[in-house]
């Protein structure tokens, strides 16, 4: 992943005889050490396996197509942006707005999660193998790909141990909160940029600090085009990590903050340069919108949810998650009890490490960031106001999901993990108490990583006992087993009818005119048509649609979809309960009027829970309709004019 071509080699110290002893961090005080291999054969089999399991969760897809993973809403979005960044590079067109979708108005896919980052790269799949089997490849790679950046991270900068890299970075890229939001939301799940921007940020050493500033400006602006929403969790717990590291240990965070302000201002201005016309586009560009189009006091998370567990592992059910997380994908904070206790036990142990004491305060605040404006405990209702109405109107915050700064613990539990197995792991270690100077004055070292520990040499007493190793891995194995995840849920997919893949629609739409899908969703919805148009390659325009946009032309609150349309409403309303309500004169009036509005070529409906009514509505408003390719088709080309 990126984070190994940005990370130098883990500083330390020789002691062998005739070797200078003092600390090769790259400051002056010592000669610089061999660089430690970026890929050797053990990381190749780690980065194999969790390749593997990534593939295992997904599998509901690889071996039934005609499903969808079970929050289908999401999925047929991204397959939308992933298709959308396939006809954008193919054609040349603007990749931050649209007019195939919510035509005629269009949508701003800037403001949305547009995934560029990876429906770009993933280009050549999609044109291949079609949206579905892109989408599949982006979940596979943002489980795997995040795991795989921790693994290095933890391996070339925090600790020894190869085996206690693997389990921190299993743990980061497969932690339940990571698997429930992988199987809908891309934009969540694909984080395996954080490490590498951490690892250049925290960069032991004072020298390459133009070319770090360099490279971190460029993996923001890549992050930017993959899900700001992460980049905002990142910059919140790197800025509370800073400011308790600085607590613990001032004397190495006043050596370590030049180099740290000089790497942010030139990243910033890189990053800066690179994104001002993009978030210009976002914030005042065309369909532009202001504010959530939902309220953020419903996605929150209970403060009982910590201690339980999320449906998608081997001992979760789909009962009592339900009542303590919004949804199945905002499962965010589902660790269960034992690694609660066994997080608390690493932090008494290793608390005077300035590292863990900063990691254990930032962690703890992002839990209770993530519980809301007010405290909710297994369902009811505390009164007790949450710290998160302390963050509630800051700029971008705002535009943030509470529920998911809950993720920023999945790391500093992995992080945790993998120090604490290293410490009983390790074949030996210095005993010795934390030194004042070297790695730990850099917030990077052998064992800290971002904070300085107790520099590792290769002499020193044995590391525990026999017994201890073998109970605390036990341990460290109870807890974890119990989060093991089972394949990502799948449901039936919606049928794309045949009038729509093999292209019979063409023959009724001229150009500057669109297809109309029944019913055309304008909600958070599942939508037939956006997956009509993903699997086509956005081949025609259609009205309506999943994504985020203004409340109209002299409003711009933030909204589900585009405003209603009278018939838009009824469609709907019939295809959800199969009521079928008397039709006059008026209603055929408006009907001819939002799809000239839409200017509609022809009206499509494929199958539908409640297909019959639906037909009969239509037949009533715009005269009988034809059946062709599996297909109900009204031409309405004369009609309109």
């Amino acid at each position: 992943m990126a984070s190994g071509t940005a990370v130098p080699e883990r500083p330390g110290t020789d002691a062998r005889p005739g070797k200078d002893p003092r600390p090769r961090d790259g400051t002056g005080s010592g000669a610089r050490g061999p660089r430690r291999p970026g890929w050797t054969p053990d990381a190749l089999v780690v980065a194999a396996g969790y390749l593997a399991l990534a593939v295992l969760l997904t599998g509901g897809q690889w071996r039934h197509p005609g499903r969808l993973f079970h929050q289908a809403g999401d999925q047929i979005l991204f397959e939308w942006m992933l298709a959308r960044a396939a006809r954008a590079v193919t054609g040349l067109e603007n990749p931050l707005y649209s007019t195939a979708l919510n035509a005629p108005d269009g949508v701003n896919l800037m403001a949305n999660t547009s995934v560029l980052g990876l429906g770009v790269p993933l280009a050549p799949v999609t044109l291949l193998f079609g949206s579905q089997a892109a989408f599949c490849v982006a979940v596979v790679v943002c489980l795997a790909g995040t795991a795989t950046a921790w693994y290095a991270l933890l391996r070339r900068r925090l600790v020894a141990s190869r085996a206690a890299a693997a389990v921190g970075g299993l743990f980061c890229g497969f932690a339940p909160g990571m698997v429930a939001q992988a199987g809908a939301h891309l934009h969540m799940a694909a984080q395996f940029l954080v490490p590498a921007i951490l690892a250049v940020l925290f960069r032991p050493g004072r020298d390459r600090v133009r070319r770090d500033g360099v490279i971190l400006g460029l993996l923001v602006t890549w992050q930017v085009f993959l899900g700001e929403e992460v980049l905002v969790f990142l910059a919140l717990a790197a800025g509370v990590f800073v400011l308790g590291y600085a607590l613990a240990d001032r004397a190495a965070a006043r050596r370590a903050a030049p180099a740290l302000l000089r790497r942010i201002g030139v990243g910033a201005l890189v990053a800066g340069v690179l994104l001002a016309y993009p978030l210009w586009f976002q914030f005042f560009g065309p369909q532009h919108y202001r504010g959530m189009a939902f309220d953020v006091d419903g996605f929150r998370l209970d403060a009982a949810s910590f201690t339980a567990a999320a449906r998608q592992t081997v001992v979760g059910d789909d009962y009592r998650p339900g009542l303590l997380a919004p949804n199945p994908t905002e499962e965010n904070s589902f660790f269960g009890p034992g690694l609660l206790v066994l997080a608390v036990v690493i932090v008494i142990w290793l608390w005077r490490r300035p590292l863990v004491r900063a990691l254990a305060g930032c962690g703890l605040l992002f839990a209770l960031l993530s519980l809301g404006p007010e405290i909710r405990v297994d369902g009811t209702s505390t009164g007790v106001p949450g710290p998160y109405r302390l963050l509630a109107g800051l700029p971008l915050v705002d535009l943030a999901v509470p529920a998911r700064l809950a993720l920023v613990c999945v790391p500093v539990l992995g992080i945790l993990l993998a120090l604490s197995l290293d410490r009983v792991w390790a074949a030996r270690f210095s005993a010795a108490t934390e030194p004042d100077t070297g790695p730990a004055t850099e917030l990077a070292g052998p064992e800290s990583g971002a904070g300085g520990g107790d520099a590792r040499t290769p002499t020193g007493p044995p590391a525990p006992a026999v017994p201890v190793r073998l109970l605390w891995t036990g341990a460290v194995a109870a807890a974890l087993l119990p989060l093991t995840p089972t394949p990502i849920r799948t449901v039936p997919s919606v049928t794309v009818p045949a009038f729509v893949a093999e292209g019979g629609w063409r023959a009724y739409v001229p150009a500057g005119r669109t297809v109309v899908p029944v019913p055309p969703v304008t909600g958070a919805a599942v939508s037939p048509g956006m997956l009509w148009s993903a699997r086509t390659g956005l081949a025609f325009p259609a009205p309506g649609g999943y994504f985020i946009g203004p409340g109209g032309p002299g409003d711009r609150a933030a909204r589900w979809g585009a405003p209603d349309r009278p018939t838009a409403v009824l469609l709907r309303r019939v295809a959800e309960t199969g009521e079928v309500p008397p039709i006059g004169d008026a209603d055929r009036r408006q009907a001819l009027d939002d799809l000239r509005h839409w200017r509609a070529a022809v009206v499509v409906q494929g199958d539908l829970r409640h297909s019959e009514p639906v037909r009969r509505v239509l037949d009533e408003l715009l005269g009988p309709g034809r059946d062709v390719d599996g297909a109900r088709v009204w031409d309405v080309r004369d009609r309109l004019g």
